[in-house]
């Protein structure tokens, strides 16, 4: 009992925020991590985990039965679930993967803000020990485990400092990381319809398949995520914005 009532207290702590350089520094690391290409080849697949855990979880809030998660080398990956061929879990479950990253930086900035940076980190570990009993093949189970290894290195042995960087730079990757496959997709569509007249494409994105679903346009639907990213980025800015007032003079 008392290493439960240990762990517990250690959860829903509170820790010290850090200097508001940390904050900002973080912010370019995650900037140049999505923006840069090589980078971006390797970290992008937490973003691929989050978004298909995305489908996954919705899938299984929705009433359907999920079979599993696939994740590739190239960044790509499949989310298999059974339930009604119509309605609104089918269609919310399609919708959950651009936008879950998204969503999860601004959970993350949430408790971030809270001082609640170690309970962020132990969230993340079970949501990611979540996702790894719905892998379903060898690849996908490595990622998972390579990223919740990661996590939780530096949230047991790290000084408090260092799971403090850490915490931000993951927040902040998210948030930025959340937007740029929605801008991938959004230049994927724009380029069919230059090759081609517009029409209901039988490509299997997610805004593809939305399409189909519902009748309204694939592109209607990557509106709708960039939206959504946009706005937990300018949320997330907020609540990770640093005290600037060491900044005041006198």
């Amino acid at each position: 009992m008392n290493v439960l009532a240990r762990l517990w207290e250690r959860m829903s702590g509170s820790q010290p925020l850090p200097p508001g350089w940390v904050v900002g520094l973080t912010a370019l690391a995650a900037l140049i991590v999505v923006l840069n290409t090589g980078c971006w080849r390797l970290a992008g697949k937490v973003i691929t985990i989050a978004h298909e855990g995305g489908h996954a979880l919705v899938s299984l809030l929705s009433g359907r039965r999920l079979d599993g998660i696939r994740l590739h080398p190239d960044s790509s990956g499949v989310t298999y679930s059974r339930g009604k061929r119509t309605g609104p879990g089918l269609v919310l479950t399609a919708a959950a993967g651009y936008v879950m990253p998204s969503l999860l930086g601004v959970g993350a900035a949430a408790l971030l803000a809270a001082r609640h940076e170690t309970a962020m980190l132990w969230l993340a570990l079970v949501l990611l020990a979540a996702t790894f009993v719905a892998v379903r093949n060898v690849f996908g189970a490595l990622a998972v485990l390579v990223t919740a290894g990661a996590v939780f290195v530096v949230s047991d042995y790290a000084p408090a400092a260092v799971q403090a960087g850490f915490a931000y730079l993951a927040a902040w990757f998210l948030l930025f990381g959340g937007l740029r496959p929605v801008l991938e997709l959004a230049r994927s569509i724009q380029g069919r319809r230059r090759r081609r007249s517009p029409r209901v494409s039988t490509l299997g994105s997610d805004a593809d398949q939305l399409a189909q679903m519902t009748g309204v346009a694939a592109g209607a639907w990557v509106t709708l995520f960039a939206l959504v990213a946009l706005a937990a980025l300018a949320l997330g800015a907020i609540l990770l914005a640093p005290d600037m007032s060491w900044l005041k003079i006198g």
